[in-house]
C-alpha cells in the first residue's frame, strides 16, 4: 500500500491511504477522457499503455505544475467526496497520467478530482500514479 503522507484532521493525524494499483474502471473512465483530445484508437493505445505500465509516485504540486491544470476547490462535490473518503481512512485508487508529447504537458487521464483532494491536506504529498 501507497502511504502519501502524514495529516493533521482537527487535531489527529491521519494518513492518505492508496491501493496498490488503480481500480479496474479506471482505465475506461481514463480512455474516454483521452478521446476527448485523441483519435479514440490513439486513446485505447494509451489506455493499454497505462494498463501495462509500473507504478511511479509523484508530488501533487510536480503533477499541477506539469498539467497546468487549476486546482479545484472543496467546493467542488467531487473533490469533497474525495476529502471525506481521506478522512475515513478509505484507500484512494492511484492516477493515470499521460505525457503528451506534442503540447509538452502532462494529462490527468483519471484522478483530477483525487489529486486536488490531497493536495488540499498536503501539496507536498506523494502521489502514486501510472504515467506513459
Amino acid at each position: 500500500m501507497y502511504v502519501a503522507a502524514e495529516i493533521r484532521i482537527m487535531g489527529k493525524t491521519t494518513k492518505v491511504k492508496w491501493l496498490k494499483e488503480p481500480q479496474k474502471h479506471d482505465y475506461p473512465a481514463a480512455e474516454k477522457y483521452l478521446s476527448l483530445t485523441l483519435e479514440p484508437s490513439a486513446a485505447k493505445k494509451v489506455t493499454g499503455r497505462l494498463k501495462l505500465a509500473e507504478m511511479s509516485e509523484y508530488a501533487a504540486k510536480d503533477i499541477f505544475r506539469a498539467s497546468g491544470l487549476p486546482m479545484l476547490g472543496v467546493s467542488n462535490s467531487h473533490v469533497e467526496k474525495d476529502r471525506s473518503l481521506i478522512i475515513l481512512n478509505e484507500k484512494l485508487s492511484p492516477l493515470l497520467l499521460y505525457r503528451d508529447g506534442i503540447a509538452s504537458k502532462l494529462v490527468i487521464a483519471d484522478g483530477y478530482h483525487r489529486l486536488c483532494a490531497v493536495y488540499t491536506f498536503d501539496e507536498d504529498s506523494m502521489i502514486p500514479c501510472k504515467i506513459v
